[in-house]
């Protein structure tokens, strides 16, 4: 491949190595870089233009100047799902190398060390990278808190990227994973239906932590012509029974439009004969303890005769309100 040809299979960055490896000299380069038809990004890379570096180009700097290296991290998620809200634009690129490999790590760039490199990377991809799967996993494992490690699985899961099943299958296959047993627990939930962190923060510290009944998750529903998802669904022996959770992870509504959907989303339920509480993260995860009383509550009002059980953090003035 000659210079050009790799320039343009690799968004204009060019590592020295490979203008030597394709025929040319250090001359040539010298000339280019004096006629500014190149710039320096990296000790050895260079980019064909003098404006500002798109992230792409950063991404293939960051792995040449590494090499033999793949974009990883954050890095990894942005270049397999695009542009988007899930990071990875900003800030340093992150990359990984073999894991006895010692390199001087270039300027904004991240250095990882896998044992395993060869079995995560795609070598093939333009930049090389990590696989999806193994990358959800890495930044999962290396979450600084657990609802961070939540967020990262479900919004995979999600975005319909990869499955619960195939992150467990690769969880399982990955030696030395941190904390893989809690990974593989949080996995099942997901497949459960838990599809973001306050659903699984509902599923954890509201239901199951206080004993409550094992709501259906996900379940389909048409109303008002509209296909639709109930979070959350206690189903009595008839219609009247039915309780719908509804669990808003925003912090704000976006728009008087949104708001609009889901007050429409309540009343379409009401008149399917089903009654909705819709919460948020302050009920599910700032007061988890006084908002399984108030579920339970109405749960026994539609033929719930089961018993609240007090959890770990109900405090001792509690029981007589969640027991």
């Amino acid at each position: 491949m000659d210079v050009a040809e790799l320039l343009a299979s690799q968004d204009g960055v060019v590592a020295r190595r490979q203008v030597l490896a394709a025929g040319e000299d250090g001359g040539d380069v010298a000339r280019r870089l004096r006629r500014r038809e190149w710039v320096v990004v990296h000790p050895g890379v260079y980019v064909d233009h003098t404006g500002p570096l798109t992230w792409q180009q950063r991404s293939w700097a960051a792995v040449l100047a590494c090499w033999p290296a793949a974009l990883a991290g954050w890095s990894a998620i942005r270049a397999h799902e695009g542009p988007g809200p899930r990071g990875g634009a900003e800030g340093p690129v992150e990359v990984v190398v073999a894991h006895r490999r010692r390199i001087r790590t270039p300027e904004g760039v991240v250095v990882r060390r896998d044992r395993h490199l060869d079995d995560r990377v795609q070598w093939n991809r333009s930049p090389p990278r990590m696989r999806y799967d193994a990358a959800v996993l890495a930044l999962a494992a290396g979450a600084a808190t657990d609802m961070a490690a939540v967020a990262v699985l479900a919004d995979a899961c999600g975005a319909r990227r990869t499955t619960a099943a195939r992150l467990r299958r690769q969880a399982s296959a990955t030696p030395r994973l941190r904390r893989r047993a809690w990974l593989l627990a949080v996995l099942d939930d997901v497949a459960e239906g838990t599809c973001s962190v306050l659903e699984h923060a509902y599923l954890r510290r509201v239901e199951r932590d206080h004993g409550l009944p094992r709501g259906q998750r996900q379940v389909p529903a048409i109303a008002g012509g509209r296909r639709m998802m109930r979070d959350v669904v206690y189903a009595g022996r008839s219609p009247a029974w039915t309780q719908v959770v509804e669990l808003d992870g925003r912090l704000f509504h976006s728009s008087a439009e949104s708001r609009d959907r889901d007050l429409e989303r309540d009343l379409d339920a009401a008149l399917d004969g089903a009654d909705t509480v819709r919460l948020g993260y302050a009920q599910v995860v700032a007061r988890p303890c006084a908002t399984a009383a108030k579920i339970a509550a109405l749960l026994r009002r539609r033929g719930w005769e089961g018993a609240l059980r007090p959890c770990a953090d109900c405090q001792e003035s509690s029981p007589g309100r969640v027991a």
